[in-house]
């Protein structure tokens, strides 16, 4: 792999990795349109979609796994939550993910832009921040429509290797009514397990470099801790609204290279 292309990788990581931490996200929202049209920018080759997908399902795996023990510590991981909505989306990820392989990247693309604009309505959506201080042990929420959110999306998500903050925040906030700091680091650990699944699907069907993997680590893991600590001390309405400009800004960049 050239230099350039490592030094890439492992910025690009550290980005994903320092947001995960930040908005409980697993970073593919910004790693995906970031490796998918920066790279020839610089000169560098293209990834291509699929080879996008199975680096931003490892990065999102291990930038999850390392957020989640900063939240864990200061209890805004809901149990109940993780189990029923999580498992729901582990299940029907590893379903997605194999089934990816039949895919071409025109698709998958579609797929990916129409949940990321989905997500970005959702997030323009006027909402009440006086619940968004709640600790875990206080949240309450429907499990069964958990459950169907979580079976529906995480087909899409699994195909498209995206653990699926940029969607399933969204859902938590509007649809399960979840308090935001709970819904970021409860969607951590979800999005470990339902990247879990994907990533084992991408990674049986070939679909992961390991070398280009391991330079995006190297730059997500240490950020994604710097993440949490940021998250942690900024006010609920800023990271929505940072969220929110990420997702729209994702959404329209994707959509236009669809269109023209």
């Amino acid at each position: 792999m050239p230099l350039p292309l490592y030094l890439f990788l492992v910025a690009a990581g550290g980005l994903g990795g320092f947001l995960s931490g930040m908005l409980g996200i697993g970073g593919g929202i910004i790693m995906f349109p970031l490796l998918l049209y920066i790279p020839t920018l610089f000169g560098l080759p293209p990834l291509g979609v699929k080879g996008i997908t199975g680096l931003t399902m490892t990065q999102g795996f291990f930038a999850t796994l390392t957020a989640t023990f900063f939240y864990k510590k200061e209890r805004l991981i809901s149990r109940d939550l993780v189990l029923t909505l999580g498992l729901a989306l582990f299940c029907s990820s590893l379903a997605g993910s194999l089934f990816s392989k039949k895919m071409g990247d025109g698709p998958l693309l579609v797929i990916y832009g129409t949940l990321a604009l989905f997500a970005s309505v959702m997030m323009l959506i006027p909402r009440n921040y006086s619940n968004d201080d709640l600790s875990s042990e206080q949240v309450k929420f429907n499990m069964p429509l958990a459950v169907i959110c979580g079976a529906v999306t995480g087909f899409l998500l699994g195909m498209i290797g995206q653990a699926g903050a940029f969607i399933i925040i969204p859902i938590m906030l509007y649809f399960l009514k979840i308090p935001l700091r709970v819904a970021l680091g409860s969607m951590l650990t979800i999005g470990l397990i339902s990247a879990t699944a994907g990533m084992i699907g991408k990674i049986a069907t070939g679909q992961v470099r390991f070398d280009m993997a391991a330079a995006l680590l190297s730059g997500a893991i240490p950020m994604a801790y710097a993440g949490g600590a940021v998250g942690r001390k900024t006010h609920t309405r800023f990271l929505k609204w940072l969220l929110a400009a990420l997702i729209s800004a994702s959404a329209i960049k994707i959509w236009s290279s669809i269109l023209f």
